[in-house]
């Protein structure tokens, strides 16, 4: 069994297909193909689910002939089954991108030395990703993933450096009164 802390989402079980024991595949990746290049795919707790021996497309989906031997049922009772692989069994990431599962458990580090926490998860909710940061002290928050406010990526190292706005930050000084009428001094 693989272990869960290294695996990926790379596609789901959308039902069975067929009368021969296939099983309907959707998959997440990029190249939507490789998904069965990765050897055996599991669940979330990195038990094999199926390892794919033949695939071929079926519009946006594709129809997987496994070594395991399922009866159409059972490939119908597992609709919606996440399949991961081993992170090491992707391809090392292009120039200029990373894998969300190699920033969690990374040091943040502000730019100036100050220490902000370690990754806890990355969250996207449609528009873009969220780092969760636990810091040393209090409750955990988000930072928007994105090049201004993480400047500096040492993925090998685990320490990201992070250059956001201090509003964003949970020390940050609250915000200036907005109703105020009396002008603020220079």
């Amino acid at each position: 069994m693989a272990d869960p802390q290294t695996l990926i989402v790379v596609a789901q079980i959308t039902g069975a297909f067929g009368v021969k024991g296939e099983v309907r595949v959707r998959s997440f990746t990029d190249d939507p193909e490789a998904c069965f290049t990765y050897g055996p795919l599991t669940d979330a707790n990195g038990k094999v689910i199926l390892t794919p021996v033949r695939h071929r497309v079926l519009n946006d989906l594709f129809g997987v002939t496994t070594k395991e031997s399922h009866q159409r049922e059972e490939w119908e009772a597992m609709r919606g089954t996440l399949l991961h692989a081993s992170r090491e069994a992707l391809p090392e990431a292009d120039d200029g991108e990373v894998y969300v599962a190699d920033l969690i458990g990374a040091r943040v580090l502000h730019v100036d030395g100050r220490d902000l926490g370690e990754v806890k998860s990355v969250q996207n909710f449609g528009a873009g990703e969220l780092l969760e940061i636990r810091p040393p002290q209090g409750p955990t928050y988000l930072l928007p993933f994105t090049e201004e406010n993480f400047p500096e990526l040492d993925v090998a190292g685990r320490l990201l450096r992070a250059a956001p706005d201090e509003a964003l930050l949970p020390e940050a000084p609250s915000r200036p009164d907005s109703s105020r009428t009396d002008p603020i001094p220079d």
